[in-house]
């Protein structure tokens, strides 16, 4: 498996900086400033023919060959520049078509640069919708004002789209109310390789946004979905974390089952979020995933919601 870097400060990392200080403010926080200026993004060999850079927020999928460059999710604004560059380092072509895996602005921040520069936006149409107006993500206690017209997806899908483009097949699959209720995982076929986008979150807890759709429940029929169409040899592009392999998303798959079962145990017995809470029911994970930005605490409160919020 190719050697990768951590990110070195990924998107969660800078709502962490100041949260506490976000959180405690009675009016709801925007979205914090980013300093790109010390961003390196780096290249990482996936497959022939495909790639995965890291930089700042979700990682990007990346296609080259004969036809184009095809990419997945594009971070913030002001990197538009240095993904670019990255991009050129290791095809001459242009960037045509960028597909957007959800709605969140660090996968979708890039967009009007992208457009700017030639390239065609595609997206499940709730992600459109959700970037055509103000959004809240309840679970970050942040509002996000809409985008920029010149941001926003031109062609969106509701279940599926194929691009045939560099000798694979891109296959682009919508997944319900998971991480939101607009996420698509791409499936590259000739070259064995998933982009889960934040349906996946590799060795951490992930952020489910329930006031986005996202839901427990989804998440686990998303990583079933991306298990379903893969083998022993398939590698797994996560919306954040390192590079994975099958073996990463069965764990990552088994761990969402077990807590769906825990707490949905504690919360049947008629347990509140704070006995709950006080409990530690996800103690033996905490080691090894509570140590990203999505602390065990926050995790817990966010999948309590999921379970006990009705579904519309």
């Amino acid at each position: 498996m190719p050697s990768t870097k951590s990110l070195a400060l990924p998107l969660h990392g800078i709502l962490a900086i100041g949260l506490a200080t976000l959180l405690a403010s009675p009016i709801r926080a925007q979205i914090p400033a980013v300093d790109t200026s010390k961003v390196t993004v780096t290249v990482v060999p996936v497959a022939a023919g495909v790639y995965m850079l890291q930089g700042l927020g979700g990682n990007i999928g990346l296609s080259v060959g004969k036809d184009d460059a095809f990419i997945i999710d594009d971070q913030f604004a002001p990197l538009s520049a240095k993904i670019k560059a990255a991009v050129a380092t290791v095809t001459p072509k242009p960037v045509r078509f960028v597909v957007n895996t959800h709605w969140h602005f660090d996968h979708t921040g890039g967009n009007e640069a992208m457009a700017g520069s030639g390239a065609i936006i595609f997206a499940h149409e709730n992600s459109r919708r959700r970037m055509s107006t103000e959004q809240f993500i309840q679970a970050l206690n942040m509002r996000i004002p809409a985008s920029p017209t010149a941001a926003l997806p031109v062609i969106t899908f509701s279940d599926t789209i194929s691009f045939y483009t560099n000798d694979d097949t891109a296959r682009v699959f919508h997944v319900a109310n998971a991480h939101t209720d607009g996420d698509a995982i791409i499936l590259f076929r000739k070259a064995n390789v998933i982009h889960m986008g934040d349906t996946f979150f590799n060795g951490r807890y992930p952020l489910i946004d329930v006031s986005s759709g996202g839901s427990l429940t989804g998440m686990i029929a998303a990583a079933n979905t991306g298990l379903a169409m893969s083998n022993a040899e398939t590698r797994f592009i996560p919306g954040h974390g390192p590079l994975a392999t099958r073996a990463d998303l069965v764990r990552y798959r088994d761990m969402l089952v077990a807590v769906r079962d825990r707490l949905g145990g504690l919360i049947a017995q008629g347990r509140t979020l704070k006995q709950i809470l006080d409990a530690k029911p996800l103690a033996d994970f905490d080691a090894v995933l509570g140590n990203g930005n999505i602390k065990p605490d926050q995790f817990i409160t966010i999948v309590y919601g999921s379970l006990t919020t009705p579904r519309r």
